[in-house]
């Protein structure tokens, strides 16, 4: 039977992260090819969380260790499990090889989260080189779960090249599948308003991801005072779901910084703008915030690291700079010059259009998939690394989960 079993981290967001997008994408992906879908995750649902049983997926919330996690997937018998980000692999992988040692695990990465870590470290040391921070208890933590695993997905090209060229992980264990949009949601740009119709800046993220409120912060301090100084009547509004008081805390509405927080549609954060600003100073995988631009026809000004395994050879979907006084001249550029704005969104289109096209992507996975099923077997003998950590994280991590479960028990 076509069974698969999702263990989420969180609830999937759509209308809160790029993270939340990603995972109904693949949802859909499987549900068009029949299979039974069930959800579960150990986190609490809240008023973001989308209603998966709307779509015809079961769902059902899970604890840490404890064993009644054991007898769903009994029930469930799942044929694939995909594990959302390395930490459900650890918490709940070993009860998954114990009960269904012949069913497919896939771990998909949303970003590598080292990578990221890597990043945000030689930010703060204030160094240009973030290989030198590469390998960390992450980076440890996050490989071991890829080699246990079956199949990871990677969202970007950079990653892959990093997981294969810096740690020489076989590519057999590894599959690049990018945020996946079809033609008929990028070929409505008539639909949208036109450059002498839209007015100001935008900027949009989810505020628990570091990197969202450190790329504002980045904004108001070193970009926005030369951008409103040159258009004194342009503003800047900022989107994103969990915006804290230190959030709230940049607004300015003398200096026309303005922040929205969270909003139900995010197409409503770009079609109304003219560009749209990501000073992102590190993080990893792809930026949904810049997709979704180049989607609703908002050209963007981002850094090197924003733009990062988005455009392969194509031109971007405005301009790429990392100096802040260059970041901000460009912004003006394209807020004033009709041409330019016109071209940038062009680019945007063609982006989607050649790197991140869901047909394509989503059948090669799934013959990928079904190879797998085939051969698991033999998959899984010319893995010995994965089979060794499988070996030693077994015991570790299942006497652990007993010894709190036990422990709980007693309470």
């Amino acid at each position: 039977m076509k069974n698969l079993l999702i263990i989420g981290f969180v609830w999937p967001e759509p209308n809160s992260t790029a993270a939340g997008k990603r995972m109904l994408q693949i949802i859909d992906l499987f549900k068009k090819e029949n299979y039974t879908i069930t959800f579960v995750s150990a986190s609490k649902k809240n008023t973001h969380s989308f209603q998966l049983e709307y779509s015809g997926i079961k769902s059902f919330e899970i604890e840490l260790n404890n064993e009644n996690f054991d007898k769903l997937l009994l029930q469930i018998n799942p044929s694939i499990v995909l594990f959302d980000r390395y930490f459900t692999e650890e918490q709940f992988g070993w009860r998954v090889d114990e009960v269904c040692p012949n069913t497919l695990k896939i771990l998909d990465t949303e970003d590598l989260h080292f990578l990221r870590n890597a990043r945000q470290t030689a930010i703060k040391k204030n160094k240009d080189d973030f290989k030198a921070f590469l390998i960390n208890d992450i980076t440890l933590r996050e490989i071991a779960s890829i080699y246990r695993c079956d199949l990871t997905l990677i969202i970007s090209k950079f990653e892959m090249n990093i997981l294969i060229k810096e740690f020489n992980i076989n590519e057999s264990l590894l599959f690049y599948l990018p945020f996946l949009l079809n033609n008929t949601e990028v070929n409505k740009l008539s639909e949208y308003p036109t450059f002498s119709n839209r007015l100001h800046f935008t900027t949009i993220g989810n505020f628990r991801h570091e990197p969202n409120y450190n790329s504002v912060l980045y904004l108001k301090k070193y970009i926005w005072p030369i951008i409103k100084n040159k258009l004194p009547a342009a503003e800047m509004h900022i989107y994103g779901a969990y915006a804290s008081e230190k959030v709230y805390q940049l607004q300015n509405i003398k200096d026309r910084i303005f922040i929205k927080g969270w909003i139900e549609d995010s197409k409503n954060a770009y079609i109304n703008y003219k560009v749209c600003l990501a000073p992102i100073q590190f993080g990893a995988g792809l930026k949904g915030k810049l997709l979704e631009a180049m989607q609703f026809g908002t050209p963007s000004v981002t850094t090197t690291i924003g733009a990062e395994a988005m455009q392969s050879d194509l031109n971007w979907n405005g301009f790429i700079e990392d100096d802040a006084e260059k970041f901000a001249e460009k912004a003006v550029e394209l807020y004033v010059n009709e041409n330019t704005w016109l071209e940038a969104q062009k680019n945007g289109i063609n982006i989607i259009k050649h790197n991140f096209s869901k047909e394509k992507y989503s059948s090669i996975l799934l013959l990928e998939i079904e190879n797998l099923v085939k051969e698991l077997k033999k998959h899984r003998q010319n893995n010995f690394i994965g089979l060794m950590l499988l070996h030693h994280k077994m015991k570790s991590t299942k006497y652990l989960s007993k010894w709190i479960e036990e422990k709980n028990k007693k309470l």
